[in-house]
């Protein structure tokens, strides 16, 4: 409900130095009921997916799906700026066609601690052919814990390229988005070329982590790998890494350079 108005008053200050108090304390108290709801809908989106997450695998009986799993793990180390850097990213789900529990993580280590760290539980919906919608939470151990909302699709593009394409908020209000895509290229049943792209995007500045707004960093990488079996493969992967913007500016100031190229050495498994 709008606050009644009374007639319209002009108000002084008669020093440059006093208040006008009455302005003050309207503006204050407007500023405190935006922030309450702003964090009411952080609240109600984490809550959300929390939620989602939580009816996920119930609906699949429901529907009579049968109940199938699949996991997917890459494991890699590298040299980057004069360090070996072991890295992993790994994904899988539980459920039907329709209904499925996914969980994704990834992350970096080196000289002895965690470069970055992240874990993702999601409720996905098959939407379309080929097309699944998710909804669900993501937690970041590294380099800072935070809490996100997730929302984002998940599928098999034209040219049978694979998507996932997600957008975060975070529980302080940053938003930001991810694109990952990869296709696969046989030489023969066995050696694989798998080109792959990744582009984070971000809603504003964050100089605590060396990240500015719009698009903020690139990853293209071609990773070769023998399929002995289906279910392990070793692969090498060159990846070149490319910031922009804002991005690019504190990276330059930090290590001189807004790139790098990147050797991975690596053992994929599937499940």
């Amino acid at each position: 409900m709008q606050p009644d108005h009374g007639p319209s008053t002009a108000t002084f200050c008669s020093t440059p130095r006093q208040a006008c108090s009455g302005r003050s304390t309207s503006l204050a108290a407007r500023n405190n009921y935006y922030s309450k709801r702003i964090r009411q809908m952080k609240r109600i989106l984490l809550l959300a997916g929390a939620a989602a997450i939580a009816s996920a695998l119930p609906a699949v009986a429901a529907e009579g799906d049968p109940i199938y799993n699949y996991t997917l793990i890459e494991a890699d180390i590298a040299e980057a700026d004069d360090e070996t850097v072991a890295a992993w990213d790994a994904q899988g789900w539980v459920g039907g066609d329709y209904n499925r529990f996914w969980w994704k993580t990834e992350g970096a280590f080196a000289d002895g601690d965690f470069d970055e760290a992240e874990v993702q539980a999601l409720y996905s919906r098959y939407i379309s052919k080929y097309w699944d919608a998710q909804i669900g939470v993501r937690y970041d151990l590294e380099p800072k814990g935070e809490t996100y909302g997730v929302i984002g699709v998940q599928g098999l593009a034209p040219y049978f390229f694979e998507v996932d394409a997600a957008a975060f908020v975070s529980s302080s209000g940053d938003v930001s988005a991810r694109f990952e895509a990869t296709g696969e290229l046989l030489f023969t049943q066995r050696l694989i070329l798998e080109p792959g792209v990744s582009f984070d995007l971000y809603a504003e500045d964050d100089p605590s982590r060396q990240i500015g707004s719009g698009l903020s960093t690139a990853e293209y990488s071609a990773q070769l790998r023998y399929e002995f079996t289906r279910e392990l493969a070793p692969y090498v992967e060159l990846a070149y890494e490319k910031a922009y913007g804002d991005t690019a500016d504190f990276q330059r100031l930090e290590t001189g350079s807004d790139d790098d190229t990147i050797i991975k050495v690596g053992l994929r498994t599937m499940f």
